[in-house]
């Protein structure tokens, strides 16, 4: 049993982290396991994500001077994931089932938990930035999620080209860098 479910797990892994769009497409992938599956690869990223999260500390402390500073607690970790995860996949089902759905989407919260879940799992990699000269894999990572959930939001709610897909995964992201960006000229507009 216990070799069944790490098989499973280990099936989920290579085929997201392959991009194959026909494993989101495949219904058996959402079956009544695959919720517990997405909490697990949430879990196993959370607890990784530790390790860039303290090279990042590292670096902060080093180059603004400011001693040595400690990371979150385990728990303060593992429940900003989770809650991070449902408030990721609410943001999604809202703007791409409710907002935006094509003519085709037929798609509950549950299937987007565990769309967000596997979306994933390119994070694992994550723990290849342990020190301060690799920290830049973080990005490389980030891409990878970013082009699995698109891949996936595009299956998912069966959409008939990748434009709208990427337009609900990346607005988060785009308006983001629009207000650091306007923050950015506008406190060095005030400084000249």
């Amino acid at each position: 049993m216990r070799m069944m479910i790490l098989n499973q797990l280990i099936n989920i892994y290579l085929n997201t982290l392959k991009l194959n769009k026909n494993y989101f497409f495949n219904k058996n992938n959402f079956g009544e396991a695959a919720i517990y599956f997405a909490i697990i690869i949430v879990l196993i990223n959370s607890l990784i994500s530790i390790i860039p999260n303290s090279a990042f500390l590292e670096l902060m402390s080093s180059y603004f001077a400011l001693g040595k500073v400690e990371g979150p607690s385990l728990k303060i970790v593992l429940l900003t994931s989770f809650v991070t995860w449902v408030i990721k996949s609410f943001y999604i089902h809202f703007v791409g089932v409710i907002i935006f759905p094509s003519k085709n989407t037929n798609c509950n919260f549950r299937k987007t938990l565990i769309l967000m879940g596997m979306a994933q799992t390119p994070l694992i990699f994550n723990c290849l930035a342990f020190s301060q000269s690799t920290l830049f894999l973080i990005f490389v990572t980030y891409i990878w999620y970013n082009v699995c959930l698109i891949i996936g939001i595009n299956s998912v709610y069966n959409y008939k080209n990748i434009f709208k897909s990427s337009l609900i995964a990346l607005a988060p992201l785009i308006i983001f860098i629009l207000y650091v960006a306007s923050n950015f000229v506008g406190s060095s507009a005030t400084l000249t």
